[in-house]
């Protein structure tokens, strides 16, 4: 039963949006069950701009990472248009991810399909080896490659790893279906904190949750429908620029 969950995960992820990631020196190309270390802190919050996602849940707090500067620079300049105020999360997956940001889910009916609004403009994939889809990852969706090679990102929807935890046996499956690799820091963090390492390489994260995750579980918990949309709607009430 988990090999099914765990190969029916890895399908939706190929149908929700997608980082490329380059080979770093402590590349693995098999795991072995040794024990894991202790993850590291690769980032310092409080050098990092930080936005207060108010929501119908609860707040969230995200820091917006130095290292995907055109990443950061558009979700300040949305922040500051309030063009996150009012968002549905339109998508949510239980152990995987919430998604937002479509501001076609703004008042949007009862049933309505949702997922595929935006500005008007995409973004270039900012891919950064040592950013990746740990637990609380923020990271923006896309269209997928075959309209899209060059992985370019929604100037707009973007979503939050909620994740699982992933054993070496886990991590070997991933390697061995998509061919990825993961260095050190991503096996000690899957293997502790969780995540969606079989998102890495597709998709571009330029941010991370440092305060909320237990909104995010509330979140990815809530009942929905077949379009993995919330029976009830959860909005961002407004976000907001923390000083």
């Amino acid at each position: 039963m988990k090999q099914i969950k765990f190969l029916l995960i890895l399908l939706s992820a190929t149908l929700l949006i997608s980082c490329t990631q380059s080979k770093a020196d402590t590349e693995t190309k098999s795991l072995d069950n040794t024990e894991l270390k202790k993850p590291k802190k690769n980032k310092k919050p409080e050098e990092m701009t930080k936005i207060l996602l108010k929501t119908s849940m609860g707040d969230i707090v995200i820091a917006l990472y130095n290292e995907t500067p055109q990443h950061k620079e558009n979700f300040i300049k949305l922040v500051n248009e309030k063009f996150y105020d009012g968002v549905l999360f339109h998508r949510v997956i239980q152990n995987f991810m919430i998604q937002t940001g479509d501001p076609d889910s703004k008042d949007a009916k009862a049933g309505q399909m949702l997922g595929s609004g935006g500005p008007g403009y995409t973004i270039p994939a900012e891919f950064v080896p040592t950013l990746y889809h740990k637990r609380g990852a923020v990271a923006a969706a896309r269209q997928g490659d075959n309209v899209n090679p060059q992985k370019a990102s929604s100037g707009s929807q973007f979503y939050i790893v909620d994740g699982q935890k992933y054993d070496a046996n886990m991590l070997n499956r991933i390697i061995n279906a998509t061919g990825k690799v993961f260095g050190q820091d991503q096996i000690n963090d899957y293997g502790t904190i969780g995540g969606a390492p079989f998102l890495d390489g597709d998709y571009t994260v330029f941010g991370e949750v440092v305060s909320g995750m237990d909104v995010v579980d509330k979140i990815a918990a809530v009942r929905k429908d077949g379009r993995d949309r919330p029976i009830e709607d959860i909005k961002i009430i407004s976000a907001e620029i923390m000083k």
